[in-house]
């Protein structure tokens, strides 16, 4: 501890450069809180996403327990069920 008595803050593991895949993202995410990098982020201008909507029903029980996993992870149901398609068709 500090003299003040406030402990000294921890340092967050850096931000790697690059993410070898979506996943890899998404396990340093799930891990790493983004409050803890505000001091580093920078705004993007210009992001552009190429992403095609497609809709598909879903049972409404299996809806809700993707809803409750993904509120978990701290990610929305629709990055869940992306992160899990990519992981099943790669």
């Amino acid at each position: 501890m500090k003299k003040n008595g406030h402990k000294k803050a921890k340092q967050p593991d850096p931000i790697p450069d690059n993410f070898s895949s979506i996943e890899e993202a998404a396990e340093f995410w799930d891990s790493h809180s983004l409050a803890d990098y505000e001091k580093v982020l920078e705004d993007v201008a210009d992001v552009k996403i190429d992403l095609v909507r497609s809709h598909f029903r879903v049972d409404k029980e299996l809806a809700r327990k993707i809803s409750k996993l993904a509120q978990k992870r701290g990610v929305s149901s629709e990055t869940l069920v992306n992160l899990w398609l990519q992981e099943k068709v790669s």
